[in-house]
């Protein structure tokens, strides 16, 4: 992606967190951006911020849990742009708890979100990608690389993350699609101070990685000359405070 580049792409979790930072970036970049998210207040507050931008951003309406939404959030892309350069898996739901007291029925939850959407979003709009030769950009967690105490069921939703990435690239790489997993380790977002609530620490987010920081690092994946890909890659705050 160059700053020339009216690029279409595709942002889930746009309101918020890394989505919202990525939203913003690429539409600053001058890429026309088709932001997913459940609020339509949130969603009109952030293509707001991207008046005098080179680029534009389009709120699209859709709870991922939902698969008519994600199928009508397709359609409304494919109809109106063709054609989809990017797309950036960055929604994410989070539950934790002593595995022997998280209900299933929150386990079914996170599979909707964190794994059926990013799956159904990825094949209703692969034929667009696949014009294109488009990429895919699946943002993970630490956790889709290791599992720890009160979070297996996220981390479960998130290694099966990774292994639809890992599948998903070696079918599409010949097709010219390259596929982008990024393991951010903790970032300050709202979602971090819900784990920090949890672990009744103090949530200090100027130790943490900022959504920017993992942003610059999904772009700049995305840049690469193509006669390479970024396949994986992790990015942690500098100061360690434990856990993932």
């Amino acid at each position: 992606m160059t700053d020339a580049a009216r690029e279409t792409c595709v942002v889930t979790g746009a309101t918020s967190g890394i989505g919202r930072s990525l939203t913003l970036s690429l539409a600053a970049r001058g890429a026309v951006v088709w932001a997913l998210g459940r609020s339509a207040k949130r969603l009109e507050a952030v293509a707001a911020e991207a008046e005098g931008l080179t680029g534009s951003i389009s709120p699209v309406i859709a709870d991922l849990e939902r698969e008519d939404d994600l199928h009508e959030a397709s359609q409304r892309v494919l109809g109106e742009a063709g054609e989809v350069d990017v797309l950036v898996h960055s929604a994410g739901a989070m539950v934790l708890g002593a595995f022997e007291s998280v209900p299933s029925a929150q386990f079914d939850d996170l599979y909707r979100v964190n794994l059926r959407a990013p799956f159904i979003l990825t094949q209703d709009l692969l034929p667009a990608l696949r014009r294109a030769r488009g990429q895919v950009v699946f943002v993970n967690s630490s956790a889709g690389l290791r599992a720890s105490a009160v979070n297996a069921l996220y981390a479960a939703t998130k290694h099966g993350l990774k292994a639809i990435a890992d599948g998903l690239r070696d079918e599409v790489n010949a097709d010219g699609i390259r596929v982008i997993s990024v393991y951010p380790g903790r970032t300050a977002t709202a979602m971090q101070q819900f784990v920090h609530d949890h672990e009744g620490r103090d949530y200090r987010p100027e130790l943490l990685l900022r959504a920017e920081d993992v942003g610059e690092v999904v772009l700049a994946a995305l840049a690469v000359p193509r006669t390479g890909e970024v396949t994986d890659v992790s990015v942690r705050p500098m100061m360690k405070l434990g856990g993932a």
